[in-house]
């Protein structure tokens, strides 16, 4: 794994540990962290002996704030981030490009956000296509876009794929002026645990290793199964979803599945 100067990466069980890494600034990305986040997105995808993925920040005040707007600030910014490309307004950059790791880099291993502080703005863009969200009590969610006076765009698009429309529109429209506790956004389906803020890389853990644990082939369809449903009308998904099944189906596999099962060893479980 290459190093990065923006975020961490580390691998433990076939486990992906990636931390963004700017804490001074509350994890806010700047042009750099973007190309890292980007690059890591497409490593991961490439090593086989990762199976799982958890996405978190460095400390305990912010899993990422969105855009650094002192790093746009910079005189060089303007010719890399969020202008205008050529003599029509259809080739602006924008960090939706680079940031989430389905629409952005292809990858369908499972990814698992550990919430641990704000989440705000353009942290959106990597929230929204996760599998699922674990979040400290004390952690956040808003979106502070029209109080700074911007059309909040693509922030909402992505979270209506995980909550309900009035919960995005309120969000999107009261800006800065309200957010989400952790336990509203378990309410509403945003976030699927709660957990203390001394557990939250424990419940993490647990969730990725046992996901890690089973074949990856399966596991890696069932998450294109669900996305397609999202992003398909209903008939299409399941005509795709003929396809996927066939493409998941491993002898070898299946039939250590069936003599688990036969031998009557099962996983250790527990009550969510």
């Amino acid at each position: 794994m290459p190093d990065y100067k923006t975020i961490r990466c580390e691998t433990e069980d076939g486990v992906a540990w990636v931390t963004l890494n700017r804490p001074e600034v509350h994890n806010a990305f700047d042009l750099e962290m973007m190309r890292e986040v980007h690059a890591c997105w497409r490593a991961l995808r490439e090593d086989d002996e990762v199976r799982a993925i958890v996405l978190t920040g460095e400390g305990d005040k912010a899993f990422c704030t969105g855009l650094d707007r002192g790093a746009v600030s910079n005189p060089d910014a303007p010719k890399e981030f969020g202008q205008q490309r050529g003599a029509t307004p259809l080739h602006a950059n924008d960090p939706v490009d680079l940031l989430p790791p389905k629409t952005g880099a292809q990858l369908w291993k499972p990814v698992i956000a550990a919430v641990n502080g704000m989440a705000c703005g353009g942290a959106f863009y990597m929230l929204g296509e996760v599998e699922f969200i674990i979040a400290a009590e004390h952690a956040t969610f808003f979106d502070p876009h029209t109080t700074t006076g911007m059309a909040a765009v693509f922030e909402p698009m992505l979270m209506l794929q995980r909550m309900p429309l009035g919960e995005v529109m309120r969000m999107s429209l009261m800006g800065a002026h309200e957010r989400l506790t952790a336990r509203r956004a378990y309410e509403i389906g945003l976030v699927q645990e709660v957990v203390p803020a001394g557990e939250l890389r424990e419940a993490a853990a647990r969730a990725a290793k046992a996901i890690a644990s089973q074949p990856a082939l399966a596991v890696q369809a069932t998450v294109r199964s669900v996305w397609y449903a999202q992003e398909l009308g209903h008939r299409q998904a399941l005509d795709v979803g003929k396809t996927l099944v066939q493409l998941s189906i491993d002898e070898d596999t299946m039939a250590e599945g069936q003599r688990a099962f036969a031998s009557g060893r099962r996983p250790e479980w527990r009550l969510r």
